[in-house]
C-alpha cells in the first residue's frame, strides 16, 4: 500500500522520465547542427590562442618618455573647441535673460491680547507698522475668542527668500504691551 503511494505521488513517471532522456538524448547526439559547430569553432579559438601565447615569450613594452601628459579622466578644460565656447556662451546668456520665478507664501497669523480691555485698534496698528522687504500686510478681522476676549487674525504675503515666520512672530512679540501670543492659522504657498 506505502509503495503505491510513493509511485503515485511522484512528480513524473519512469515511463515519462524515460521518454524525455531518449529525447534529449537523441536531439544532442545526433549529427552537430549549425549552431553546436559554431559554438565549438568559437571554442576552438579561444582555447588555440592560449596555446599559442604560451609558447611565445612576452615582449616587454617601452615606457614613454611623456607618461605626465596623459590625462586618464578625459578633462580638456584647455583644449576646448571654439564651438564648445560659443555653445556655452549662448546657454549663459539665454539663462540670464530668463524671468526669475519668486517664491511667495500667504500666512494668517492669529494675533492674541493679554485680556478684554486691550486696544485691538492699536494692537492692529502696531502689527501693521512692521515693514520689510518682501512683506505685505492684507485684511484683518477681529475674531471672539471667549469671555468678551477677541483676537486679530491678520494675513499677509511675504517672499520665501526674504521673510521668514520665525521674523514675523519675534516683531509681534516685541509689542509685549499688546500681545501675549502669536500663532500661525494658515500658511500656503502661491
Amino acid at each position: 500500500m506505502l509503495e503505491h503511494l510513493i509511485h503515485v505521488n511522484t512528480w513524473f513517471s519512469k515511463y515519462e522520465a524515460e521518454l524525455a532522456e531518449q529525447t534529449h538524448f537523441k536531439a544532442f547526439s545526433g549529427k552537430p547542427s549549425v549552431t553546436t559547430s559554431c559554438v565549438q569553432e568559437v571554442k576552438k579559438e579561444k582555447v588555440e590562442p592560449v596555446k599559442q601565447q604560451e609558447q611565445k615569450p612576452a615582449e616587454p613594452k617601452p615606457a614613454a618618455a611623456d607618461d605626465d601628459d596623459i590625462d586618464l579622466f578625459g578633462s580638456d578644460d584647455e583644449e576646448q573647441s571654439e564651438e564648445t565656447k560659443q555653445r556655452l556662451a549662448a546657454y549663459a546668456a539665454k539663462k540670464s535673460n530668463k524671468v526669475q520665478i519668486i517664491a511667495k507664501s500667504t500666512i494668517v497669523l492669529d494675533v492674541k491680547p493679554w485680556d478684554d480691555e486691550t486696544d485691538l485698534a492699536a494692537l492692529e496698528n502696531a502689527v501693521r507698522s512692521i515693514a520689510a522687504d518682501g512683506l505685505v500686510w492684507g485684511q484683518s478681522k477681529l475674531m471672539p475668542v471667549a469671555f468678551g476676549v477677541k483676537k486679530l487674525q491678520i494675513g499677509c504675503v511675504v517672499e520665501d527668500d526674504k521673510i521668514g515666520t520665525d521674523f514675523l512672530e519675534e516683531k509681534i512679540c516685541e509689542f509685549e504691551d499688546f500681545v501675549q501670543s502669536v500663532d500661525i492659522v494658515a500658511f500656503n504657498k502661491i
